[in-house]
C-alpha cells in the first residue's frame, strides 16, 4: 500500500492565504485592521520560538499584533491586570498567553481572566462549553482544529468510521474527541491506565496520538489502511520526532502526517482562523 503523507505545512499555507482575502474583505468594508495580542512570561527559548511564530502568520495573514513580554518574576496578579487590561480593549480581538506559565502562576485563574470572545486559544471553560454541547458558538482549540481540517481538507471520511484518540488531555486529547464524535465519528479514548491498548489502536480507521512520548506507537500497532494522525512533538538527539514510528507506518497506513510539518503548522493556521471568527463575533458579523 501506498503511504499519503499529510502535508500540514502546505494546508496551512492554504488557509493563511483564504484568511488574508477574508480580511482584506473586510477592511475594505471599512473596519479595522483584527488584532491578537500574545503575553510571554519569561524567556523559555521555545516559548519564545512559538510566538514568533504565531507573529509571523499574523503578518502574513493580515492581523496585527503585539508581544507583551513579561518576567518570569511577575506577580500573578499584575499578570491577570494586563489580562484585564486586554479585555477591555476594544481595539484587541484576541487575547493569548502563551504557556507553561512559571509554578507560581495558576494557569487556570490565567485562562478563566481571558474574556471569552477574545479566547483564541478556545480554552476559557465557556468556549469548552461551547465545544461539549456543539452550539458552534465558541472556538474550537488549535492543535484538535488543525487535526480535523487536515482530515476534511483531504477528504478522509469520519462518520461512520472508528476513531481513536490516544491521549486524554484538556488540551488536545479530549476536544479531539468531542471534534470526531461531533463529524460522527466512534469514538475511543486511550490512556495510561487503558487495557490492551494495542488491540484497541488496531481497531482504529483513524488514530490520533497526542500522548507526547517519542515513537511511541509503530506499524505494529495500526490497521492496515488507518490514517494516523501524530500530534506529539518531542525532542530527541536525533532532532524533532513523533508519537509514533513514522518508518515503520510506510507502506502499511493509508495516510500520515509527518513529525515535524504535520500537525505543527495547523496549530498557527487554525489560531489565525479563531482570530478572524472572534474579529467577526466582536463586529457582529456572525
Amino acid at each position: 500500500m501506498e503511504t499519503r503523507i499529510i502535508d500540514g505545512k502546505e494546508t496551512a499555507k492554504r488557509i493563511r492565504i483564504e484568511l488574508k482575502k477574508e480580511v482584506a474583505g473586510l477592511m475594505e468594508g471599512g473596519l479595522p485592521q483584527p488584532k491578537l495580542s500574545v503575553i510571554l512570561v519569561g524567556e523559555d527559548p521555545a516559548s519564545q520560538t512559538y510566538v514568533r511564530n504565531k507573529i509571523k502568520a499574523c503578518a502574513k495573514v493580515g492581523i496585527e499584533s503585539e508581544s507583551i513580554l513579561m518576567d518570569a518574576d511577575v506577580t500573578e496578579e499584575k499578570l491577570l491586570d494586563e489580562i484585564r487590561r486586554l479585555n477591555e480593549d476594544p481595539s484587541v480581538n484576541g487575547i493569548l498567553v502563551q504557556l507553561p506559565l512559571p509554578k507560581h502562576i495558576s494557569v487556570d485563574k490565567v485562562i478563566q481572566t481571558i474574556d471569552p470572545i477574545k479566547d483564541v486559544d478556545g480554552f476559557h471553560v465557556e468556549n469548552v462549553g461551547s465545544l461539549t454541547v456543539g452550539d458552534g458558538r465558541g472556538y474550537i482549540p488549535c492543535t484538535p482544529g488543525g487535526v480535523i481540517e487536515l482530515l476534511k481538507r483531504y477528504e478522509i471520511p469520519i462518520d461512520g468510521k472508528q476513531c481513536v484518540v490516544v491521549g486524554r488531555s484538556n488540551l488536545v486529547g479530549k476536544p479531539a474527541s468531542l471534534l470526531l464524535l461531533a463529524e460522527n465519528g466512534t469514538v475511543t479514548i486511550c490512556h495510561s491506565h487503558t487495557k490492551n491498548l494495542t488491540e484497541i489502536c488496531q481497531s482504529a480507521d483513524i488514530l490520533v496520538v497526542a500522548i507526547g512520548r517519542a515513537h511511541f506507537l509503530n506499524g505494529s500497532q495500526i490497521k492496515e489502511g488507518a490514517a494516523v494522525i501524530d500530534v506529539g512533538i518531542n525532542r530527541t538527539d536525533d532532532g524533532l520526532v513523533g508519537d509514533v514510528d513514522t518508518e515503520s507506518c510506510m507502506g502499511k497506513a493509508a495516510y500520515i502526517t509527518p513529525v515535524p510539518g504535520g500537525v505543527g503548522p495547523m496549530t498557527i493556521a487554525m489560531l489565525m482562523k479563531n482570530c478572524v471568527h472572534a474579529y467577526k463575533r466582536q463586529h457582529h458579523l456572525l
